[in-house]
């Protein structure tokens, strides 16, 4: 009877273990928790001095990453969302159901910008463009933001996770 109520106890704790790592793979971890990764992005010159800090959500499932700000109508001022990659490579970003222009900036594993793009809302029905860069991460912000804050390909980024 004991052996029968911990090989229950056992496959319960187990099976809870493994609903919650699928929900996190598929992006409903903030759903049932309540919660939303969040991060502060500062982003500095080659002399230290910050340049911008930016409050972003943070987008690490491919669920997520999919999405991205496809849903929102609008973002606060220094408002974004930081995409995390496992590690460095090529991505590709399109504006797939967007409401408004985004500034792109692509973030080398090293914290050094490599690449930062002003797109456009694809509002014509043509093939999205995509607007491709190196990077273990990807900073979306609002249009102009880079240029407003002086922002350039080679400054640094800071990721901090609350």
């Amino acid at each position: 009877m004991v052996r029968r109520r911990l090989s229950l106890a056992l496959a319960l704790v187990l099976g809870a273990a493994l609903v919650l790592a699928l929900a996190y793979q598929l992006g409903a971890f903030a759903i049932i928790t309540g919660s939303e990764d969040r991060a502060t992005v500062t982003i500095s010159d080659e002399d230290g001095g910050t340049l911008a800090t930016v409050e972003a959500e943070v987008a690490d499932t491919p669920p997520q990453r999919y999405t991205g700000l496809s849903e929102h109508e609008s973002l606060g001022d220094d408002a974004g969302m930081v995409f995390v990659f496992e590690s460095e490579s090529s991505h590709s970003f399109v504006m797939r159901d967007m409401a408004f222009p985004i500034d792109i900036i692509f973030v080398g594993e090293d914290g050094e910008i490599t690449a930062i793009h002003e797109a456009q809302t694809e509002s014509d029905g043509s093939d999205l463009t995509h607007y491709r860069g190196e990077g273990k991460w990807v900073l979306e912000v609002n249009y102009g933001y880079a240029d407003e804050n002086g922002i350039t390909e080679g400054d640094r980024v800071d990721i901090e996770y609350p």
